[in-house]
């Protein structure tokens, strides 16, 4: 099976040009299973023989009933959609006959609701970096960004200085399976781009000549590219010195974005093709939040509410 998997990550790899994450998340899905249907030897590391043609939706299902109690329903679903990538990868390879995960039902997952600011807040948060410092020139350029776009982080971090286009106020995102879409960018955000367009070399500098990052738009204070860990790290900096503000991830920014547009009338559509979402479905979960905000306004202001 070990010769299996490695030609499944290739084919995710180069075939579908999946991201490190996925591969990662891919590799410890499967190697749990192989462990599970053949463990290895604690003394030589050896595993005992199987054929894979074997494996049917009952030894999945069994598998699934042995992480219950571990395992949230969330990364046993994920789990159980990696085995049938994997499958229909050796069915169309030949290997097996049928694919077997796809008998195996998802566990029904409860919809969380994304975690976002109101406008106030997200004013407030943002305005949080103290931009008299080169540092804080560049937070608020990021924070800007992230909220202006609906950009992910991983996007943003990708993002070079000839993928933004300051006068048109335009951004050229790369996104998941390399699918680039174009996005507008707000005044503000633009505004915060050119003030630390104006230091950003003295980030660069600070890096050796043959560890500087030319292209990359966003540095860290090493001059090298910035990363989604980094921007993770500022989030929560500005966190701890906002007041009233709490329990937001950089990913809140992305979703604050998307609330804020369908609160102020923006078309599903529209929200989906700036968050560069696959399917409308993943879009509507934004309708949940603001009926929920509707329902909350309602129940504050109608006199028999």
């Amino acid at each position: 099976m070990e010769q299996l998997l490695e030609q499944f990550f290739e084919h995710l790899r180069y075939e579908r040009n999946a991201s490190e994450h996925t591969l990662r998340n891919y590799r410890i899905d499967l190697s749990q299973f192989h462990d599970h249907l053949a463990p290895p030897d604690p003394d030589t590391g050896a595993r005992r023989h199987f054929d894979i043609r074997q494996i049917d939706h009952i030894t999945i299902r069994e598998w699934m009933s042995a992480l219950h109690d571990a395992k949230k329903k969330s990364s046993i679903a994920r789990k159980v959609a990696s085995l049938r990538t994997f499958f229909q990868f050796l069915l169309r390879e030949g290997v097996v006959e049928s694919n077997p995960a796809k008998l195996v039902a998802t566990p029904r997952l409860e919809k969380n609701l994304p975690s976002h600011l109101s406008v106030e807040e997200m004013v407030r948060f943002i305005e949080t970096p103290d931009v008299t410092t080169d540092l804080g020139k560049r937070d608020r350029a990021i924070l800007e960004m992230l909220y202006g776009t609906g950009m992910r982080v991983s996007e943003l971090t990708k993002l070079n200085v000839r993928d933004v286009d300051l006068r048109e106020r335009m951004a050229r995102v790369m996104g998941k399976r390399r699918k680039q879409r174009i996005v507008p960018f707000t005044e503000p955000a633009g505004e915060a781009l050119v003030q630390y367009l104006l230091v950003r070399d003295n980030f660069l500098h600070r890096a050796p000549a043959t560890e500087r990052d030319d292209q990359a738009l966003f540095l860290n204070y090493q001059g090298t590219r910035i990363t989604t860990r980094s921007v993770g790290r500022m989030v929560d900096k500005y966190i701890s010195e906002c007041a009233g503000i709490h329990d937001i991830s950089p990913h809140s920014l992305r979703h604050s974005f998307a609330t804020h547009l369908l609160d102020n009338g923006a078309d599903l559509r529209h929200i989906q093709e700036l968050l560069g979402h696959a399917r409308i479905s993943t879009t509507q979960i934004y309708t949940h939040v603001s009926m929920e905000r509707l329902i909350e306004v309602y129940e504050r202001t109608h006199p028999k509410a």
